[in-house]
């Protein structure tokens, strides 16, 4: 059995609480997409755990983790990460977390050139904004892994006597096409080859054939959950682009990030904020530069985990979940920081988009087009009432419920379970027919 976790707005959503949720019901927590520009925070105990680019299944101790080979990865961050969750108590990590050999490498000329790439687009864009990367080499790397010059996980921890010289060929080849697209920037290869060989050793004891190691697992009807990085608004296909991140965030980047065929996957869990955020730049119709979009900051705390930006927010967009749900095809949905909308006396959702007084049909395209829809909302009666103490779905305010029944109707979609809270506690439950 496979379930899955995903995004389905422009990320933070609040996935990672979702899988820590869930973590205690199945064997196997896979990533399946992006690297660690991705970011969930979830707390236990007390303690707050940040995860970029690590499976959140971690916090169990019975789970095992795997990171896909759709992930790209950048080994120094990745054992810092590692080393900072096992400081703060996480406990026998190294035995329960697995790298596919097929996943790509970042290295930090990917990252150099990352910081490139952003000021020649800002130099070209007619506005000088750029796409708002996190500067992590996650676009970089994809790049050379869809040109065919990348360097995957398997090319590094080879014992073939001949392994290393032909990686150090790769890797040299690879920095030489970097240096000739971007200009001669410094870089010390013959020092990072020299880490690099290190990490060899250390790497080796993580790294599996993940098309075996998860297609046995189904065969011994182990339980295995996809924990989706970034969201549906992010895809490269299917996002705003080209204010997206480079890979495929949505279902289809789960089937080919770990090698499932579609058969395999049951249920697909949408994780929903209760308004909507996003960080970085491109069109946003439900932003809102007032006091109510200053609220939603305010209150939701809305800080990237990865990088401390200040995360724009709006109200509630339906045609945003509407089409992400089309795309995604959820089988039932999780509502996050509903009590962030506590003191609302009135609060508004978003229904429908127009472009030059015509209804669009479904969520645009083209952003010079999305840049300029009028949107239509519904507004509806907040609760104005604390929601944080209630432990049943039914002991919510009737406007609350009100609200979530409104959010179903329309996406003919069911609520499974409602964010009440920050703490891994604060999650209602609601029996759902799917």
């Amino acid at each position: 059995m496979v379930n899955v976790v995903l995004g389905s707005q422009w990320g933070d959503e609040g996935k990672g609480k979702l899988v820590d949720l869930l973590v205690g019901k199945y064997d196997i927590v896979a990533r399946s997409a992006g690297g660690n520009n991705a970011g969930h925070t979830i707390v236990v105990d007390g303690v707050k755990y940040d995860f970029h680019m690590l499976p959140s299944g971690l916090v169990n101790p019975n789970c095992q983790n795997l990171i896909g080979n759709g992930v790209v990865i950048h080994i120094p961050s990745f054992f810092e990460e590692l080393e900072n969750l096992e400081k703060k108590g996480l406990k026998n990590a190294r035995s329960r977390l697995f790298i596919s050999s097929r996943a790509h490498l970042v290295f930090d000329f990917h990252q150099r050139t990352d910081k490139l790439r952003e000021l020649e687009l800002s130099g070209a864009s007619k506005d000088g904004k750029n796409i708002g990367t996190t500067g992590k080499g996650i676009g970089p790397t994809y790049s050379t892994k869809a040109s065919r010059s990348g360097i995957r996980v398997h090319h590094l921890v080879n014992d073939d006597p001949n392994a290393w010289e032909v990686f150090e060929t790769r890797y040299r080849r690879l920095l030489e096409t970097r240096q000739k697209r971007y200009g001669p920037f410094e870089y010390d290869a013959d020092e990072e080859l020299r880490r690099y060989k290190v990490y060899k050793e250390q790497l080796k004891p993580f790294v599996v054939d993940s098309i075996p190691f998860l297609h046995n697992a189904i065969k011994l009807n182990k339980k295995i959950l996809v924990e989706g990085a970034n969201a549906l608004m992010l895809d490269i296909d299917f996002g705003t682009y080209p204010y997206v991140t480079s890979s495929n965030t949505g279902i289809g980047g789960v089937i080919t990030g770990l090698g499932l065929p579609p058969r395999t996957i049951e249920k697909i869990f949408g994780v929903v904020k209760a308004y909507t955020t996003r960080v970085g730049e491109g069109p946003f119709p439900t932003e809102q530069l007032n006091e109510y979009g200053d609220m939603l900051q305010t209150i939701g705390a809305e800080y990237g985990v990865t990088t401390g930006r200040k995360r724009r927010c709006g109200w509630l967009d339906l045609v945003v979940l509407k089409y992400s749900t089309l795309i995604n095809g959820f089988t039932s949905l999780n509502i996050t920081k509903l009590d962030v909308l506590d003191t609302f006396k009135e609060i508004k959702i978003a229904v429908s988009y127009s472009y030059k007084g015509k209804k669009l049909e479904s969520f645009p395209e083209d952003l010079l087009i999305l840049a300029n829809v009028d949107v239509e909302y519904v507004t509806l009666p907040g609760w104005e009432q604390d929601i944080t103490k209630i432990t049943e779905y039914e002991d919510l305010p009737e406007n609350a419920k009100k609200y979530l029944k409104f959010i179903e109707d329309f996406l003919e979609v069911p609520i499974e379970w409602v964010g009440t809270g920050p703490s891994r506690d604060s999650m209602l439950h609601k029996d759902v027919q799917v």
